[in-house]
C-alpha cells in the first residue's frame, strides 16, 4: 500500500527537518513548505493525508493557509505551535483545524496525532475502495466499475479518476493535474491533459450518460 503522505509547514529549519527525518523513519512521504504561500501552491499541486501547519508563517499566515485548504479541501490539519493561549487553539479549531500541538513538542506524540487524524478521517484507511454516483473504484485491484460496467481503462486514466475521486470537491486547473499525474516526466503539456480527460469522459459515458466530470471554462475540472 501506498505510504501516507504529510505536508509539514514550518518556517524553522531544524524543527522542520526533524520532522521530515522522524516522519520519514516512521513510514510517511514527508514534503515540506517554509513559508504559508509555498505552502498553498504545493497543496493545490499535490495530495496529502495529512497536513502539519505552524501559525506564524512569512508570506502567508498559518490561518490563511487554514482557509485555503479549507476552501478547497478536508484533508487532516494539526497545528503545531508556540502560541499556548485557549483562545488561539480555540480560534484555529473552529477555521478547521483537526488538532493542536503546542511547542516544544514530543515527536512520538506528533506521530500518534497523525495517525489519529488519518484514522478518524478515514482518507488513508478506508480510500482503497471508492464510489461516486454509479461508479466503484478500488486501488489494489486495479479495477474501476459504472453501473457494474467494468471500465477499461490506461494508467493513466485510472490515475486521473482516482485523484478525483479522492477529492470530489477539488477544482483541479490542467497544470494540477499534470503536475500530480506525470510528475517530473515531461515538461507540462495542456493538449495531453485535454485528450486524456476527454477519453476517460467518452468511456464513462458509455455506460451512463450522467456526466461525471465538470469543466470549468478557464478554470479546469471537478467531479459534478
Amino acid at each position: 500500500m501506498t505510504k501516507p503522505k504529510v505536508l509539514i509547514t514550518e518556517d524553522d529549519h531544524e524543527i522542520r527537518n526533524l520532522l521530515k527525518t522522524f516522519l520519514s523513519e516512521n513510514g510517511y512521504v514527508p514534503c515540506a513548505a517554509s513559508n504559508g504561500a509555498e505552502a498553498v501552491s504545493i497543496f493545490e499541486r499535490e495530495i496529502f493525508n495529512a497536513v502539519l501547519l505552524d501559525i506564524m508563517l512569512p508570506f502567508k499566515s498559518g490561518d490563511e493557509v487554514l482557509r485555503a485548504i479549507r476552501r478547497i479541501s478536508d484533508t487532516p490539519v494539526i497545528i503545531i505551535s508556540a502560541k499556548d493561549a485557549v483562545q488561539t487553539k480555540v480560534d484555529v479549531i473552529r477555521m478547521g483545524a483537526d488538532d493542536y500541538i503546542t511547542k516544544p513538542f514530543d515527536l512520538d506524540e506528533v506521530l500518534v496525532r497523525i495517525e489519529a487524524v488519518i484514522r478518524r478521517s478515514g482518507g488513508y484507511q478506508k480510500s482503497d475502495t471508492l464510489t461516486y454516483k454509479k461508479l466503484a473504484f478500488s486501488r489494489s485491484e486495479g479495477k474501476a466499475a459504472i453501473n457494474g460496467q467494468p471500465l477499461t481503462l490506461t494508467n493513466k486514466e485510472f490515475d486521473i479518476l482516482e485523484l478525483f475521486l479522492r477529492n470530489p470537491t477539488k477544482l483541479f486547473s490542467k497544470s494540477n493535474i499534470f503536475d500530480s499525474i506525470w510528475g517530473g516526466e515531461d515538461s507540462f503539456d495542456e493538449n495531453t491533459v485535454k485528450v486524456h480527460i476527454s477519453n476517460l469522459r467518452a468511456k464513462l459515458k458509455k455506460y451512463d450518460n450522467e456526466e461525471y466530470i465538470e469543466t470549468v471554462w478557464g478554470m479546469g475540472y471537478r467531479l459534478l
